[in-house]
């Protein structure tokens, strides 16, 4: 049954605004971090059956079928205002080129040492909003978080020895990153900050799959030894990450404060490796786990919210 968008809005509205995290957000909040890094797991094993670029857009794709569905239920109205619309487009260019370079990223290294320079993005988007946002100042703990994460990166590049490494792979987990915070940039401060955050998601997904789907026969063959593992984790990327998924963050973000939400990305990294060395049995050298603890003590500074005086 449909859910008019008077109906919507009303459950929008008894879902009042949190001032602070409470347990169930702290809860919600940990469960999507472990999802995420699970899902690094996954694109790593999909990649058996799926060439990288190939199954960055099929997964666009499909998120574009569920979205619709969800839109429709919901009464999400598709008219964007006109100002929004440019936005979008960049927002879904860059969501194409950040997950081109993350499919490659983990098909050429490890889960481990992909993530710890994937999940860096706080990095980048705090540079990037000091330098074109006045109203962001660097502090004594912004600047140390800023240090912190971006020697854990420089370690974490440095390292050559143990397991798939690549520096290919390494500087496209780095691009996957930039792109990432690109992303959080233009939303935040283009007239696209003011669109519902399912037309945000879908104008990135519509805009991503045709040209991930255009640009993949370039990179090799579509199909590999293609299994029903490799199905079942792509219709997971669909289902449980690129749609689903992401509204549920977007819905946190709404529901929360931006800082408090923001705090728990340094678990994503950390669970990351971890399910990298567990499921996958990847080697992790000391280094990396050196990187790893500096990239999220760097996220938590430059996240962590002032003291109230």
């Amino acid at each position: 049954m449909r859910i008019d968008n008077s109906t919507a809005q009303g459950v929008d509205q008894a879902m009042e605004r949190k001032l602070d995290m409470d347990a169930f957000g702290a809860a919600a909040l940990t469960a999507f971090a472990l999802h995420l890094a699970f899902n690094q797991v996954v694109i790593k094993v999909t990649a058996g059956g799926f060439s990288p670029v190939f199954a960055a857009g099929i997964r666009s794709a499909g998120a574009v079928l569920v979205l619709i569905v969800w839109m429709y239920l919901r009464g999400v109205s598709w008219r964007m205002p006109r100002a929004a619309l440019p936005w979008a487009v960049v927002s879904g260019l860059l969501f194409a080129f950040e997950f081109m370079c993350l499919y490659n990223a983990l098909d050429l290294s490890t889960v481990s040492r992909s993530s710890v320079i994937f999940y860096s993005m706080p990095l980048w988007l705090a540079l990037a909003s000091i330098v074109l946002l006045p109203e962001e100042r660097m502090t004594r703990r912004k600047a140390l978080g800023l240090a912190l994460a971006f020697s854990g990166v420089v370690i974490a590049l440095a390292e050559r020895g143990g397991g798939q490494v690549s520096w290919a792979g390494d500087l496209l987990a780095v691009c996957s990153a930039m792109c990432w915070a690109g992303i959080a940039l233009v939303v935040r401060v283009t007239p696209l900050a003011d669109v519902p955050p399912e037309q945000q998601l879908i104008s990135q997904v519509l805009v991503s799959a045709p040209i991930l789907l255009l640009l993949a026969p370039f990179f090799g063959p579509l199909l590999r030894d293609i299994q029903p593992i490799h199905v079942a984790g792509m219709a997971f990327q669909i289902i449980a990450v690129a749609s689903l998924g992401f509204l549920a963050w977007f819905w946190l973000m709404k529901r929360y404060p931006a800082n408090s939400v923001a705090s728990f990305s340094f678990i994503s990294p950390v669970a990351s490796v971890l399910l990298g060395w567990i499921l996958l049995g990847e080697q992790i050298a000391a280094s990396i786990w050196v990187a790893l603890v500096l990239v999220a003590a760097g996220i938590t500074l430059i996240n962590r919210k002032p003291k109230r005086v």
